[in-house]
């Protein structure tokens, strides 16, 4: 498994961010779906080794997130909510920043291929900050998996991309799942039918489905997936 987590917990003073879960990831596209503050960041905060977990085990492409935090970061690529870039920087010296921190042998072909594979080509010499919400998640994107990582967590790629943006990074989305484990954060439930094989749903910290679209709505009278997490999370 790609992403493997036992017993997960995070305590905040009195409050159980995240409570017991445990779950594991393959390659393909998760979507990882809850209300607001039901701990789906908290988790994926602990995935990528940005806070440590208070009890429990989670690791990522076999590297213990607690122990070998250098090794899981080498195996991860992020893209937060916020998605955080450098609005002065031109895209393609972005991408060079990146590949340099990386340390990437032949960083200009692999940000070549990058550039292709997100879409960046007619933008890559304009500076970020000139650049559309939409082609602002691409450079997100891009950073990403620069790297070329075997697990992608994405927190919210799409929000407020207009119809014709959402399509293209659903389809990159769905071409990374092909051969990367991809954990998606959304509120949209048309993307995750678009795009995930698997769900997991959480709400007050505890998980409450892990399952396959398709067993989910079996088990739920072939309700719409928007019906079922109302059902779940209620």
């Amino acid at each position: 498994m790609s992403i493997l987590v036992e017993s997960l917990t995070k305590v905040y003073g009195p409050q159980k961010a995240v409570d017991n879960i445990s779950f594991s990831a393959k390659p393909g596209v998760l979507g990882f779906l809850g209300p607001n503050g039901a701990g789906k960041s908290t988790t994926m905060k602990i995935l990528t080794c940005f806070i440590p977990q208070t009890m429990g085990k989670a690791s990522v492409c076999g590297f213990d997130v607690e122990k070998q935090p250098l090794e899981v970061k080498r195996n991860i690529g992020y893209l937060p909510e916020s998605n955080p870039l450098y609005l002065h920087m031109y895209v393609k010296e972005s991408l060079e920043f990146i590949a340099g921190i990386h340390q990437i042998k032949s960083p200009q072909k692999r940000i070549a291929e990058v550039i292709d594979q997100t879409g960046l080509g007619p933008e890559q010499h304009k500076k970020i900050g000139q650049l559309s919400k939409g082609y602002r998640q691409r450079v997100g994107l891009a950073q990403a998996i620069l790297h070329n990582p075997e697990v992608l967590i994405l927190d919210e790629p799409t929000s407020g991309l207009d119809p014709n943006q959402l399509i293209g990074i659903r389809k990159l989305i769905l071409d990374l799942g092909k051969t990367k484990t991809v954990i998606l954060s959304t509120h949209i439930m048309q993307e995750v039918e678009a795009v995930c094989n698997q769900v997991i749903i959480i709400n007050k910290g505890k998980i409450v489905a892990d399952d396959t679209l398709e067993s989910l709505r079996n088990k739920n009278d072939e309700q719409s997936l928007e019906n079922i997490f109302i059902k779940l999370t209620n």
